[in-house]
């Protein structure tokens, strides 16, 4: 007999560190898997092979092989670090902690960039300071743990496939959207030329400028075109939209559609009817429009029987 398990903000079983720490080690260690893979992996390559293999577009397929390789291989790595006693919510963590950080690098980055000096150098510190205080507040608070397990029960973060086999014309139909709209989203950056070379980030205080994404270029689309097919895969497997998609086409198995020779002959007549509809308006607008522009109503006023005389004579009167 099934039994349905309320989720807990508990601890697993067997893990050994708390939610919080957990999330920060993956943080970090997620930070490292994406600074080797745009970072090392590139650098590496181009130091042994320079640009002998680049083919168009600055697009070198071997070096992006062994990037995939390396992010394959360090996802893997990390899947194994983390063990089946993992606590709850560490994804969820991660996704948050990581979402932290970069807010709270471009708060202070825009507030540094626009105060300069000692004052500026000390506004920035207190401000850095106060955001890491209340985040970590956050995060290793009731609240926080509460956010990353609901975040990764939602199952964005989850291979599981809920109810694959229901619902499958509508969900293939809403992958295609979101799928179309990113590929429009790449089509557009890529071929209008508003991508740089490399995103480069210049820094307050006379530090060197920090270079976000080399090769930009290649590697946004990238981005976007795997976090597009991600969010198509995944959003039709998270329990609630799965259900409004599988409640969906189970109603529209129920509408009676007609067949083609009835949809042919609606559709004739009602094109009859509207053509009939404007004849008939037609008829009624010419004729109350002569009705009430005779001379015995006089309601309207006459039309002009010749307007070039018209014009004759009212040049004479002026």
């Amino acid at each position: 007999m099934a039994t349905a398990v309320e989720p807990s903000s508990k601890h697993t079983p067997g893990a050994t560190m708390s939610l919080p720490v957990a999330s920060f080690i993956g943080t970090l260690y997620v930070l490292a898997a994406l600074a080797v893979v745009f970072y090392a992996v590139p650098s590496s390559w181009t130091q042994v092979f320079g640009d002998r293999l680049i083919l168009w577009f600055d697009f070198d397929p071997s070096m992006r092989v062994v990037q995939l390789a390396a992010a394959v291989g360090l996802i893997w790595f990390g899947y194994k670090l983390a063990g089946d006693t993992a606590p709850v919510g560490l994804r969820g963590g991660i996704f948050l902690m990581i979402s932290a950080a970069i807010t709270i690098f471009f708060l202070v980055r825009a507030v540094a960039m626009n105060v300069s000096g000692p004052i500026g150098m000390i506004v920035t510190g207190t401000i850095l300071v106060v955001l890491l205080f209340f985040a970590s507040r956050f995060f290793f608070g009731s609240r926080g743990t509460r956010w990353m397990i609901s975040l990764e029960e939602q199952g964005w973060f989850s291979i599981h496939q809920y109810k694959r086999s229901l619902g499958v014309k509508v969900r293939r139909l809403t992958t295609l959207g979101i799928g179309i709209i990113g590929g429009t989203a790449i089509y557009s950056m890529s071929f209008q030329g508003v991508l740089p070379e490399h995103w480069v980030l210049a820094m307050p205080f006379g530090m060197e400028s920090f270079t976000v994404l080399p090769n930009a270029r290649i590697n946004i689309p990238i981005l976007i075109g795997l976090a597009t097919g991600w969010v198509a895969w995944r959003a039709v497997h998270v329990p609630e939209f799965a259900e409004f998609l599988i409640a969906t086409e189970a109603e529209m198995n129920k509408v009676s559609w007609s067949t083609r020779r009835r949809l042919a002959q609606d559709t004739v007549v009602v094109l009859i009817t509207t053509l009939l509809l404007t004849l008939f308006l037609l008829v009624v607008d010419l004729f109350w429009g002569w009705l009430l522009s005779i001379k015995q109503v006089g309601v309207l006023p006459p039309a002009p029987t010749n307007k070039g005389q018209d014009d004759q004579n009212k040049e004479a009167k002026w």
